[in-house]
Order: C-alpha cells, then sequence, then structure tokens
C-alpha cells in the first residue's frame, strides 16, 4: 500500500463515507490511502473519507489486478447467481476485515429475467442497526454487482429480520478475526 499523499491523475469517481453517495474527485485532489480490501481503496480526501474502486487504481498510481477472478470464471460458465455472491466477496465493511459474505450479512441473493433485463436483488443486514455504514456496503455492493457484465440492474435492501449475531460469521471469516 502507498504511503504517504498521492496526487489523482485523473478525475474519478468515489463512494463517500459514510453516506454512500457518489462524489466526483478532480484530477489533481491530493488523496492518502487508508485501506485497500476487496479492491477498492479507501482514501482520505480534503472531503472525508472515499472509496475508490479498482476499476480506477491507475489514477492512484497502482496497476489494477490482471488475473482471472473467480467472477469471470462464473459469467463464462453461465452462473451468474455465482457470479454475484463471488463479487459481493469483494465487498468490505471499512471498520471490519472479513468480506460481506464471509461476516454473514448477506441473507438472500435472486437474480431474475423479464423483458431482456436481468435484475439482481440482494437482502443484507450489518453487524448493528446504527451502523453508519449501512449506505456505503450498501452503495458498494450495489457497484459490484452493477460491474458484473450480464446484469442491467440491482437493489440492495437493508433488513434486520433475522438479527445477525456473531454465529452467521463463516468459519473462514472466524479464522481472520482471531475467534477460532
Amino acid at each position: 500500500m502507498h504511503q504517504g499523499e498521492i496526487e489523482l491523475s485523473r478525475e474519478v469517481d468515489a463512494i463517500q463515507i459514510p453516506s454512500g453517495d457518489t462524489i466526483n474527485l478532480p484530477a489533481g485532489s491530493k488523496v492518502m490511502i487508508t485501506q485497500s480490501l476487496g479492491g477498492t481503496y479507501t482514501v482520505a480526501t480534503e472531503a472525508g473519507l472515499a472509496r475508490i474502486p479498482e476499476k480506477d487504481a491507475d489514477a492512484l498510481g497502482i496497476q489494477a489486478s490482471t488475473e482471472e477472478s473467480a467472477v469471470n470464471k462464473a459469467v463464462a460458465e453461465g452462473d451468474l447467481e455465482g457470479a454475484v455472491w463471488e463479487q459481493l466477496k469483494t465487498v468490505y465493511d471499512p471498520e471490519i476485515p472479513v468480506n460481506i459474505v464471509d461476516l454473514g450479512l448477506v441473507y438472500d441473493c435472486q437474480v431474475s429475467d423479464s423483458d431482456d433485463t436481468t435484475t439482481v436483488d440482494i437482502k443484507m443486514t450489518l453487524t448493528a442497526p446504527g451502523c453508519g455504514m449501512g449506505p456505503t456496503i450498501a452503495a458498494d455492493a450495489r457497484s459490484r454487482i452493477l460491474a458484473i457484465g450480464g446484469i442491467d440492474d440491482a437493489r440492495v435492501d437493508l433488513v434486520w429480520d433475522p438479527p445477525w449475531n456473531q454465529d452467521m460469521i463463516s468459519e473462514e471469516g472466524k479464522m481472520k478475526l482471531g475467534m477460532i
């Protein structure tokens, strides 16, 4: 991860934290990378924290990964739902170093086709109802789903039933958190 201040080489759209709103960071903006997880870069800006997607890593002077992902493999096999689940594994709560799938936050994933439109509906929760990161995480999940070829629309609904608890964390997630 880069240390110190970076000047953006071109303008990028980023997701503002915690609101989840899209903001434009102009070329020449000074940012500092505070975290890099799941192919996104959380940066400190003059306007606060924001997330820059991997597709815009070059604006930070970082070369994006070129290896074939599990998402691309699932799409090639015609498994859009599998691709969505793989893509959701690249979404992180900015405060917890475990993806939202392994945290047990995603409750339901439905892929539907109608009128030549493929739509994904996600039901997910947060670790706590008062979590201020909800809009950011939901916006990140939606934008990543929409990046999958063949997906035309995505809706991410935050739900609170059943309430999340630590038993919902996968074994891999528990290992990353030092719980086992």
